[in-house]
């Protein structure tokens, strides 16, 4: 009986200790439901350290802190307990039900998952009262604008958005960026340079404020009705006061990182009115002048005039389609040369449009160029407006008469003389051609001869190879695409050096030939060039985790030195860094 109990307890025990060291990874949240403008902390736990740890996308978050990595080790009578965490600090990104996807990690060369957690997310809650606290902070003290110069403009009539932080006088902010740019959908945009940031002092709901502009762009609204401005989305490190203090008694001072978001802002768009619109209208909105220009009006068929088309003022400029000039047939016109001089400000488009025709005259006569007419709706009376350039003459003085063509009968000679052909009039042709031909011999069996003969045969295969290999580069769907994507970078990449000194066309340039090339290497769309994915996907592939940093800081630069003072330098150090680490992954990529 002895040695059975002995053996009993021997059982027990071992199955006691296996299931002390069964590995236990898990995922843990600070709350199951919360509000569009409170965060989220979800832990990643484990009972015993592993390698190679995976995160979820966390797809409808943001992710706002970490990883930060954690690790407690203990011993209690004897037994030793660990635990390792990494935490995350997320905001979701919209209203719903969503799911924390499982992370992975390696332990003892298992992989093990966590499992899967639910979280509700309800409309904003009422920030907390107290003033410590960072969400009372920023939505008390810091505040995100979006100022619309109309809000309901007709169509194609200029809009300006300035966005503005404001900042109370005794808050601390020490940095922002831009998480998320505005998009424009329905509307044609541009971007005004901000020439350094400058603190100003101003009001906000009727009280004392800073603020900071930190975008200001034009919109041209291009279809009718109700029109969204999706908001701006800042990351902004606040000051917050903590309960420990100095030796000296002063509050002892945290920085912590918020999102703020300037709101959607909505447009309702006027079509322009039925009544009284003239026939020749094209979509030009604004205040017009009109002109019809030519180089000269008297010369001698065969030479050369400039007819000028020309719109300016203030308006849609660059969406304005110009009238068409219209000519005599006994005119030769050639295809215009389009100009531009246009600037943008928080005004609108302004400056001058024109198209450049070259006419050449073939006859002797007088030549009437029709009266060209333009329209526009001047949106500040309401009306639509009209101007003529007035008929225009062109004096043909020397040239051969075409009666038919002559426009001009007056001038027309009933006594005229007849062109009288001279014997020498063909002189320069030669007759004598002294022309030199071989025999038939020379040729029969020569060298030449043999090569005519067998060179079509052997093209034969020669053709047959390079058509297959025509089908199967067609066939090769991948491949096609990553050697599109290689000459889109190539071309991108001449563009930004060509734009060295000229910031947004610059970096424009550099971020499409950066997304291509990760296009062609990784074999990804579009939609998958989010810079997580980016990061893993060049992980997997075994490039340097110091290539990819500088990547990632490259497309990061892209995204907001367009919004930032930047010098020459600066710019060619980029180009120089993208040039270099697109070599690198070359060289590392497996």
């Amino acid at each position: 009986m002895k040695g059975i109990k002995n053996i009993s307890f021997l059982i027990i025990f071992l199955i006691t200790s296996s299931i002390s060291a069964q590995v236990t990874f898990q995922t843990k949240v600070s709350k199951k439901k919360l509000g569009l403008n409170e965060r989220l902390r979800v832990d990643f736990e484990m009972n015993k350290d592993g390698d190679n740890f995976n995160p979820p996308s966390f797809e409808n978050f943001r992710i706002v802190g970490g990883p930060s990595t954690s690790v407690s080790n203990s011993w209690i009578n004897g037994k030793r307990s660990f635990s390792k965490t990494y935490s995350y600090f997320l905001t979701p990104k919209r209203l719903g039900k969503f799911k924390i996807n499982p992370a992975t990690i390696e332990i003892d060369g298992e992989i093990y998952k966590s499992q899967v957690v639910q979280i509700l997310v309800t409309k904003a809650v009422q920030k907390p009262k107290d003033g410590n606290n960072a969400d009372y902070i920023v939505s008390n003290n810091i505040h995100l604008v979006a100022e619309v110069s109309k809000g309901s403009p007709y169509l194609n009539e200029a809009i300006t958005v300035v966005y503005k932080l404001y900042v109370s006088p005794n808050t601390g902010v020490s940095n922002w960026r831009e998480i998320e740019n505005p998009k424009y959908d329905g509307f044609w945009s541009q971007n005004i340079d901000i020439k350094g940031l400058k603190i100003l002092n101003g009001k906000y709901k009727g009280e004392d404020y800073r603020y900071v502009v930190l975008r200001k762009t034009v919109l041209y609204p291009q279809k009718t009705g109700k029109l969204d401005i999706e908001p701006l989305v800042l990351e902004v490190s606040i000051d917050v006061p903590t309960n420990r203090r100095d030796i000296f008694g002063g509050r002892i001072m945290t920085t912590m990182q918020k999102t703020i978001t300037a709101g959607r802002r909505s447009i309702d768009v006027k079509p322009l009115p039925e009544e009284n619109k003239p026939t020749d209208f094209t979509g030009a909105v604004g205040a017009f002048d009109f002109k019809l220009m030519i180089s000269k009006s008297n010369l001698n068929a065969n030479e050369s005039l400039q007819a000028k088309i020309e719109v300016s003022g203030k308006g849609n400029l660059k969406l304005i389609e110009l009238p068409k000039l219209k000519v005599p047939s006994s005119l030769e016109i050639y295809e215009p040369e389009h100009s531009e001089s246009v600037r943008t400000n928080l005004g609108g488009m302004q400056g001058r449009v024109s198209d450049t025709y070259t006419i050449v005259p073939q006859y002797k006569g007088k030549y009437p160029l029709p009266t060209v007419s333009f329209s526009y709706f001047d949106p500040k009376t309401e009306t639509y407006k009209r101007i003529s350039s007035g008929e225009k003459i062109i004096n043909v003085i020397e040239g051969p008469i075409n009666g038919a063509d002559n426009t001009d009968l007056s001038n027309a000679n009933p006594n005229k003389q007849r062109v009288i052909m001279s014997n020498d009039q063909f002189a320069f042709i030669k007759t004598n051609a002294n022309l030199i031909s071989k025999t038939p011999n020379d040729f029969f069996k020569s060298k030449l001869f043999w090569s005519s003969l067998l060179l079509p045969l052997l093209a034969i295969p020669l053709a047959i190879v390079y058509r297959r290999k025509r089908e199967e580069r067609a066939l090769d769907i991948a491949g096609n695409k990553t050697r599109k994507a290689d000459r889109l970078a190539r071309k991108y990449l001449g563009e930004a050096k060509k734009a060295l000194g000229e910031k947004e066309a610059f970096y424009v340039a550099l971020e499409k030939a950066l997304h291509n090339y990760l296009k062609g290497k990784l074999s990804i769309e579009t939609s998958e060039l989010s810079k997580d994915h980016i990061k893993s996907l060049l992980a997997e592939r075994q490039v340097n985790a110091a290539t990819i940093k500088v990547f990632d800081a490259l497309l990061e630069n892209c995204e907001l030195a367009r919004y930032t003072p930047i010098t020459n330098v600066t710019m060619q150090q980029d180009y120089d860094k993208a040039s270099e680490t697109i070599s690198l992954i070359d060289k590392e990529i497996r």
